[in-house]
């Protein structure tokens, strides 16, 4: 008898209905008294109603930023190793103390029941039992066989099979009726077809596994007739839900919760829910619902409904139908999270009149939320959080009002809070946003005698100043949140008197103080405590840190923590995870107590270590981390800590299980011999160290059979030893060998892994296999970027089409370009740039092109650029620059409405680009941000309309600053940043992130005429403007001095005459100017930046006068510049000497890389005065 299926049964059946619970007993076997009853403790003191599988532990985490408690990304795997499966087995000890346990707790009657039924049935069987049937054994073993890293020491062949951990048979049958191995944390190539052969299952359980490949079967689910409980959640499952589902007509609950990659089309949907009729709950969190008609399907055909959990299901507006509230069993609903929805919250959820829990936060809803829900005498839980333009105004509360949560965070609360608040006797968890609300809410909030959980949220758009004292009074909370406060002028004393605390975040806080208050040491009963996101002034962790004895879960992160961690952290004997991470001015050595422990030898459950991000130094020695049997998440990265492996090629004494493993930056020369010892590694991160020689061959031979993700980059390795061009290694889905100088031949993994990304770029390798593309078929991100390989790109390239991102870039590839890369609609990113490919792109794309980013600059690229293109409607960025390309202008190009970035500089591009709409419909490139034409034959007169379409640029309001990047839906990648290049501030810069705010033009070296266009001056937006080498004449419009963010302009080399408008001097953003080699006349303009320009920025004008030419405009025989300019061609290539690679926007900055382009404009204008004089 499983804990998931008493705990449903009892959760939603009233006690009268405990015969469900005997007649699951009579198929029972293998199993204790305990066992079953501590699974009746479990329903009871769990939610009360059924909920999916590992829903409980997550119900804080999917509240977002004020959860309690809350980890980060990476921590992930180290949060969800901590929970604990228990032993489906228990001893006589642990069965009497279980029973205290259940005595508190269960009433009275159903325990002696529990146990009648228990004891009727054990001795009516016990003569009667049949021994597991062979073929269910076999089966079962090789379902085993397809694990990776779980033991299960009892699953032995010859044994009976009913006895297996996790395996339940009918008594009668020997037939497994139910297969339980949830938060086993399985890992698994995939959903094994020997699992249908149990065709006489009942309950299966396989939640929180992971399936490498992870599409569900399309066949196979049909056999399982008999199934009454299927849980699949949290297995990173894929694809449509099977038609096969809708056999089993005899289920109680489905769950396939938080597989992200499942989906419903509304036909599928239709048909299996129609089937289903016996299903009391569903969850379906996570899994895409397509249509607009699940909620009038579920209605009609499954009425008796009890449970519905439906978060993050992409639902959209307007497909909750009234018919919805014919579902008057409807005990839980939860609906987070759907930000599609943005209406009102129908008022018809008031009619669910069986209704417990409501769960709606994050759903963007608007309106005035129903008061009459607040009224449903059976509700218990209420979340309305995140919805911030939902208006929320309480009512009265009569006495005996049974609500038991309420959250109201991130809501448009009303002001008044009536003074009945102080009515919800019951209530024991509250989470509430205090900005804007009644004074009168503390005072109310202490009259409510059951609560023990509080969180209160600040401003959500600053911190919002508060006194929190009246907390303290509070002393029976045992949960405590505090997010977004400014508490800076008045320490939070009193939190020492909350002493019954057992969980203590505050987040996004700013504290007066160098260190926590100090009460906090005086809590003794503390088991976690989470301090992030906050500000202090020279922070230190205290000592009495170690104070708090009963602590298993310790969070410091981003706090700007300095000095070191005190030693007094090794009296935390229970500790099973600590994260101190982030905090750049945390130094000193890591406390050896952490690993060694002499003193205090029972410290044994440390599970999860993550000290990364700091500035940790000193030596950290790994014999005494293996010390840590226990430790399977280990992350020391980005720290000056040197590691010493004492143990050499030795096998240590002890080893953990350590299956997460992270030593980046840690200063490492060669990989610790140790580590060859370690059982299964799934994550290994030793990039960004200095370890050289050879990639040891044990890293492929060891661990091919578990090995997830690899990354090496950023070492010196120049070799792999004894490494073939094809590796097996099964489960491999990352790996990255970036930035070393291996040579050779690329290793390619052979991997059953459904999503594989591959990272090879700046190194040597000259070759690889041909046929390596049918090794690469469920490769999403190939990079072989700045290598040297040469030749034509294999044919068998075209294998791998599952590509999202492909980068061939910097290579001496040859040849045409393979049609199957633009052909594919998989492909997002397209690098194929400085290669020696010729011949025309292919005339390929078609309808679905799914392509983000194409880059074929620096080749020899002839003809004209495919119409085809038009079809991808998805393109942000096309660099084509630097080919030979022939042809007009694009103005088809128009018609992408995402395109982003345009480079099409020096090839043969000709004629004019007068009119972008004029007769060609819908072209008008309203999001363009970077356009560069420059070093084409263009001509002609540009006038007004062609910039008045470019709207991105209009925007006088600053976009948000982002990079420019390419989403996938690949979880091993997430997105993708690109380069380009352009000139700017008289340099060919590269941009390796380009900001979505950054708006430039270059239009220079062409043979452009006529005035320059009054319409620049509306694009306010823009930084760079280059219209320099070209014919315009005229004067230089003064509508130039509104565009204040101009940082860089050019417009010498062309035919301009007047004076400089004096209102170019207001441009105090403009670092660089270039005005030189017009026909200017007059006083150059003084004040703001035009004070730090040299001569050069308008040399070549004889009619100029002023600072900082020698001409002064009083004196009319002073010397003036030479007319005569140094020719032409010396001038435009003197521009565009050397490629400076700034990375603008990241670590440099603009401060940085200005200083750089001046340095090199400089020394280009030395060369001309010489070539001037001599």
């Amino acid at each position: 008898m499983t804990a998931s299926t008493i705990h449903y049964m009892y959760g939603v059946y009233p006690p009268k209905d405990m015969i469900c619970v005997y007649s699951t007993l009579r198929t029972t076997r293998g199993g204790n008294l305990s066992a079953v009853a501590a699974a009746a403790w479990h329903l009871q003191d769990g939610a009360r109603v059924g909920q999916g599988a590992g829903e409980r532990s997550r119900e804080y985490d999917a509240r977002g930023r004020g959860a309690l408690p809350s980890a980060s990304k990476q921590m992930r795997r180290c949060q969800t190793g901590l929970r604990t499966r228990p032993a489906l087995g228990a001893s006589t000890q642990d069965s009497s103390k279980m029973m205290i346990s259940i005595k508190q707790r269960l009433p009275t009657p159903i325990l002696i029941l529990l146990i009648c039924c228990y004891s009727i049935v054990t001795a009516a069987n016990n003569d009667t039992t049949v021994p597991c049937l062979p073929d269910q054994a076999s089966s079962l073993l090789q379902l085993k066989a397809s694990f990776i890293g779980i033991n299960l020491p009892s699953w032995r062949s010859g044994s009976d099979c009913c006895h297996w951990e996790g395996v339940t048979c009918g008594m009668a049958s020997g037939r497994v009726i139910s297969l339980d191995l949830s938060e086993l944390y399985l890992i698994s190539n995939r959903l094994d077809p020997a699992l249908f052969n149990l065709t006489s299952l009942r309950n299966l359980n396989l939640a929180s596994s992971y399936f490498w490949r992870p599409e569900l079967p399309v066949s196979g689910f049909e056999k399982l007739t008999d199934m009454i409980h299927l849980n699949l959640s949290d297995s990173s499952l894929t694809g449509q839900i099977p038609i096969g589902v809708a056999r089993l007509k005899k289920l109680v609950t489905l769950d396939f919760s938080l597989n992200y990659g499942l989906y419903f089309d509304e036909p599928r949907f239709q048909i299996i829910m129609a089937n289903l009729r016996n299903l009391r709950g569903l969850y379906l969190d996570g899994v895409q619902i397509f249509g607009s008609t699940w909620s009038v399907v579920l209605a009609d055909n499954i009425p008796q409904l009890e449970i519905l959990s439906l978060s993050m299901c992409g639902i959209s507006a307007g497909s909750i139908h009234p018919s919805f509230s014919q579902l008057r069993s409807l005990k839980k609903f939860n609906l987070r999270h759907n930000w599609g929805l943005g209406a009102k919250v129908p008022e018809f959820f008031a009619e669910l009149s069986s209704l417990r829990i409501l769960y709606i936060s994050g759903n963007y809803f608007e309106g005035q939320f129903p008061t009459k829900i607040f009224q449903l005498k059976s509700l218990r839980t209420l979340d309305l959080s995140y919805n911030p333009n939902l208006s929320v105004s309480l009512p009265e509360f009569p006495n005996g009002n049974n609500l038991e949560k309420l959250n109201l965070e991130v809501t448009n609360l009303s002001y008044h809070i009536p003074s009945s608040f102080a009515n919800l006797k019951s209530l024991k968890s509250l989470s509430i946003s205090t900005t804007g609300t009644s004074k009168e809410l503390p005072s109310l909030i202490s009259k409510l005698p059951s609560l023990t959980e509080l969180e209160l949220q600040g401003s959500e758009s600053g911190l919002e100043k508060a006194v929190l004292s009246w907390v303290g009074n509070l002393k029976q909370l045992t949960s405590l949140a505090v997010v977004s406060y400014d508490l800076s002028e008045s320490a939070p004393s009193w939190i020492g008197n909350l002493t019954n605390l057992k969980f203590l975040k505050i987040w996004d806080c700013n504290f007066s103080g160098s260190i926590i208050p100090y009460q906090i040491g005086n809590l003794a009963n503390l088991v976690g405590l989470y301090i992030g996101d906050c500000e202090f002034y020279r922070f230190q962790i205290p000592p009495w840190i170690g104070n708090l004895t009963k602590l298993t879960y310790l969070e410091i992160s981003d706090c700007g923590c300095s000095g070191s961690i005190p030693s007094t952290i090794g009296n935390l004997t229970l500790l099973e995870r600590l994260q101190i991470t982030s905090n750049p001015q945390l130094n000193g050595k890591i406390p050896q107590s952490l690993f060694a422990l002499p003193r205090l030898e029972k410290i044994t459950n440390l599970k999860c270590l993550s000290l990364e991000s700091n500035k940790f130094t000193g030596t950290v020695e790994l014999n005494y981390v293996w010390q840590q049997k226990n430790l399977f998440f280990l992350s020391l990265s980005n720290n000056l800590i040197s590691l010493i492996d004492d143990e050499g090629e030795r096998v240590p004494p002890s080893l953990p299980n350590i299956r997460y493993l992270y030593l980046s930056s840690c200063n490492l020369t060669k990989i610790p011999g140790t580590l060859k010892y370690l059982d299964a590694v799934f994550n290994l991160d030793l990039s960004s160290n200095q370890i050289s020689g050879a990639i040891p061959c044990w890293i492929w031979e060891n661990w091919k059979d578990h090995l997830l993700r690899l990354n090496l980059s950023h070492n010196m390795f120049s070799i792999l030893e004894k490494t073939p061009s094809l590796v097996n290694m099964t489960f491999l889905n990352y790996l990255d060998l970036s930035f070393n100088r291996l040579q050779g031949s690329i290793p390619i993994p052979v991997t059953t892994s459904s999503e594989v990304a591959l990272d090879y770029s700046n190194n040597h390798f000259s070759s690889i296999v041909p046929n390596f593309g049918i090794y690469l078929e469920n490769a999403s991100y190939i990079n072989f970027s700045n290598n040297k390989l040469s030749g034509r790109v294999p044919s068998s390239i075209c294998k791998a089409s599952k590509v999202i991102v492909m980068d061939l870039s910097g290579n001496n590839y040859s040849g045409s370009v393979p049609a199957c890369l633009t052909e594919s609609v998989n492909l997002s990113v397209l690098k194929l740039r400085d290669n020696q490919f010729n011949g025309v792109l292919p005339e390929n794309s078609r309808e679905g092109c799914n392509l983000q980013s194409l880059d074929v600059n620096g080749n020899q690229i002839e003809g004209k650029l495919p119409r085809s293109l038009s079809y991808c409607q998805h393109l942000e960025l096309l660099d084509a620059g630097n080919n030979q390309i022939v042809d007009s202008f694009p103005f088809w190009l128009g018609t992408l409405p995402n395109l982003r970035v345009l480079v099409l500089r020096s090839n043969k591009l000709n004629g004019t680009i007068w009119g972008l709409k004029d007769g060609h419909q819908n072209s008008n490139f309203t999001r363009l941000q970077i356009i560069d034409l420059a070093s084409n034959h263009f001509s002609g007169n540009i006038y007004s309309e062609w910039f008045e379409h470019l709207q991105s640029m209009m925007n006088s309001v600053s976009d948000d600053e982002q990079i420019l990047q390419f989403r996938t839906n690949v979880s091993i990648l997430g997105s993708y940043q690109d380069i380009t290049s352009i000139t700017y501030k008289g340099n060919t810069l590269m941009f390796t992130k380009i900001l979505t705010t950054f708006k430039a033009i270059d239009l220079s070296d062409n043979s452009f005429g006529g005035p320059i266009p009054k319409s620049l001056g509306k694009l306010v937006s823009l930084r760079g403007l280059n219209l320099s080498h070209n014919a315009f004449t005229g004067h230089i419009t003064s509508q130039l001095s509104s565009l204040t963010q101009l940082e860089s302009l050019d417009l010498s080399w062309n035919k301009l005459s007047g004076e400089i408008p004096p209102e170019l001097a207001s441009l105090t953003s403009l670092a660089w100017l270039n005005l030189s080699y017009n026909n200017l006349t007059g006083r150059i303009p003084q004040g703001n930046q035009f004070g730090s320009f040299s001569n050069s920025s308008f040399e070549g004008n004889v009619n100029l006068c002023g600072r900082p030419l020698s001409k002064q405009c009083d004196t009319p025989g002073s010397t003036s510049p030479s007319a005569s300019a140094p020719s032409y061609t010396n001038s435009f290539w003197q521009d565009r000497l050397g490629m400076i690679l700034l990375f603008i926007f990241s670590g440099l900055g603009f401060t940085v890389g200005f200083i750089l382009a001046v340095w090199f404009q400089s020394f280009c204008h030395i060369e001309r005065w010489i070539h001037k004089h001599r």
